[in-house]
């Protein structure tokens, strides 16, 4: 079953909307990094390092559905 380009901009619009929850988090972190002593040892600084790799993991996975999304919108 090849994918529609509905269903296609249905998973965009999901991974646009955890990018944007991951990018919100990891804010939230560093101004909790902030707080801190010290605040590049903070557990919330290395907490926001690992999660601002998921938001651009999440990001490129979105760049991936959309040149898949243009494949589909040529191919019709």
């Amino acid at each position: 079953m090849s994918p529609t380009p509905e269903r296609v901009a249905d998973l965009l619009s999901e991974l646009e909307g955890v990018a944007e929850h991951l990018a919100d988090l990891a804010l939230d972190l560093l101004h909790e990094a902030l707080g801190d002593a010290d605040p590049k040892a903070s557990p919330a600084a290395r907490s926001e390092k690992v999660v601002t790799r998921a938001r651009r993991s999440v990001e490129k996975a979105g760049s991936l559905l959309r040149s898949l999304e243009r494949d589909l919108d040529d191919g019709s």
